[in-house]
């Protein structure tokens, strides 16, 4: 099956500077992938080639087999849809009419607006200019706009950026809907936090280049990143530097109630025999690498030069 998307030693350059450097990405239907990265990373300049607004200095882009800056572009933006880091609207207009709007742009039909501002919670101000709207209201706009013509790609830049942690948790439940429905879903972000559960794949950018990709799990276990474990009960009277004397594991934090450590993950099952052989021990708290952990290992902070 042809993919989605495809970027192949794709390199975009200003001049001297290099935006982006020998990137490979696959998309497939259905996956959301979240392209992380700080500022500056590259991932809004890849988002740009993939809309075909730039072309790549190097390399070929493929948006569902063609080329978009290709005689198919307009065809292939009217299956997309895009929301950029900071959505901007005319704001004597209404929701309704902005939908309306960009709804005639894309060639849409009427009728899905009244759905599209329920189905992202402005049904209530579906009437209200946009200038009344605060900055979340302002994103869920976006993101309704987004979803017009129903997109086999959809292309999010900081999308969750005004929203409070309810309309947060609204808007992943609607990426997992998309993604259920054959949406493909490309996710740029530097908030980590919350979006590692609804991603399917990641794209780790670090000053225009790629510096890992893949499923998480795979990314984990290539990363090696140890296992954390809280451990609660009442030992008073255990030695666990010697309980652990011939394992693996560093003790970060031991008193009379409680025990925190961290072993490499292929150690977890000799750990859990030792806590376990314990009668004191009263629960056990695993804690896998985060997606912040994953992040700080492929792309460790920079230390400023002297």
């Amino acid at each position: 099956m042809t993919p989605v998307l495809e970027l192949q030693q794709v390199s975009k350059q200003y001049g001297e500077f290099h935006a982006l450097t020998d990137i490979n990405l696959t998309l497939h239907e259905g996956e959301i992938m979240g392209l992380l990265g700080h500022n500056g990373a590259g991932k809004t300049t890849t988002m740009k080639l993939v809309l075909g607004v730039i072309s790549a200095s190097q390399g070929e882009v493929r948006l569902f087999g063609e080329s978009p800056t290709g005689p198919q572009a307009d065809m292939l933006r009217r299956r997309m849809g895009y929301l950029p880091e900071n959505a901007s609207f005319y704001n004597q207009l209404s929701g309704r009419e902005v939908l309306d709007y960009f709804g005639k742009l894309k060639g849409v039909a009427t009728g899905a607006q009244s759905e599209l501002l329920e189905r992202v919670g402005l049904s209530h101000a579906a009437d209200r200019r946009v200038k009344t709207y605060s900055k979340g209201m302002r994103q869920r706009l976006g993101l309704a706009q987004a979803l017009l013509g129903y997109p086999k790609l959809l292309m999010l830049d900081e999308p969750t950026a005004g929203l409070d942690p309810t309309a947060t948790h609204e808007f992943y439940e609607i990426l997992t809907e998309l993604r259920q429905q054959g949406t493909s879903v490309l996710i740029s972000s530097h908030v980590l936090p919350g979006i590692e559960k609804y991603i399917d794949s990641i794209a780790i950018l670090g000053a225009g280049r790629l510096l890992a990709v893949g499923t998480p799990e795979a990314l984990g276990q290539q990363a090696q990143l140890p296992l954390l474990m809280r451990v609660h009960g009442s030992w008073p009277d255990v030695d666990w530097r010697q309980q652990f004397s011939e394992q693996d594991v560093a003790l970060l934090h031991v008193n009379g109630t409680r025990l925190e450590l961290s072993t490499p993950l292929q150690n977890k099952l000799p750990v859990m025999r030792t806590l376990l052989a314990q009668p004191a021990v009263q629960d056990i708290e695993l804690i896998p690498p985060s997606l912040d952990d994953l992040y700080a290992h492929y792309n460790p902070p920079r230390v400023p030069s002297k």
